[in-house]
């Protein structure tokens, strides 16, 4: 039962970024303003002017680039595929989120969804993907498990 823990855990770490994935499917268009944005709400300094720079001008390339990542790490989560790759693409996109949109986020309590996770894609990828995986078949390649 104690290992179960690590899958179930990593199914929901999947489910968390299927919903934010999800709120893009249907078009980007409403990310434009919180990008653009985002460089002049930010504090760090290298990173402000990349956000005002590169990120904003092709805010476009971006928001798609982010709602790809967060639907490939979510289906690979959930059916537990390449766990720990997937839990590293994860932990990068939350640490891009944590970094640049938390700081336009004026809620203190909306802002930890954005550091939460991190903290969990963490634990995914220490844990692995437990023993409810498909990588657990035989028939799946080395490089998926």
């Amino acid at each position: 039962m104690n290992e179960s823990w690590a899958s179930a855990f990593r199914v929901v770490v999947g489910v968390y970024w299927l919903y934010f994935a999800s709120t893009k499917w249907q078009g980007v268009g409403w990310t434009r303003d919180l990008i653009q944005s985002a460089g002049a709400a930010n504090p760090i300094p290298g990173l402000r002017e990349i956000l005002i720079n590169v990120v904003a001008p092709n805010w476009f390339i971006f928001s798609v680039a982010q709602t790809v990542g967060e639907t490939v790490v979510a289906i690979l989560l959930i059916v537990g595929l390449a766990t720990r790759w997937a839990a590293v693409l994860g932990l990068m996109l939350a640490i891009g989120l944590a970094l640049v949109v938390a700081f336009e986020v004026k809620d203190d309590g909306f802002r930890w969804l954005y550091y939460l996770g991190v903290l969990v894609n963490g634990q995914v990828i220490v844990s692995g993907a437990g023993p409810f995986a498909l990588s657990r078949l035989s028939w799946v390649p080395a490089y998926l498990r």
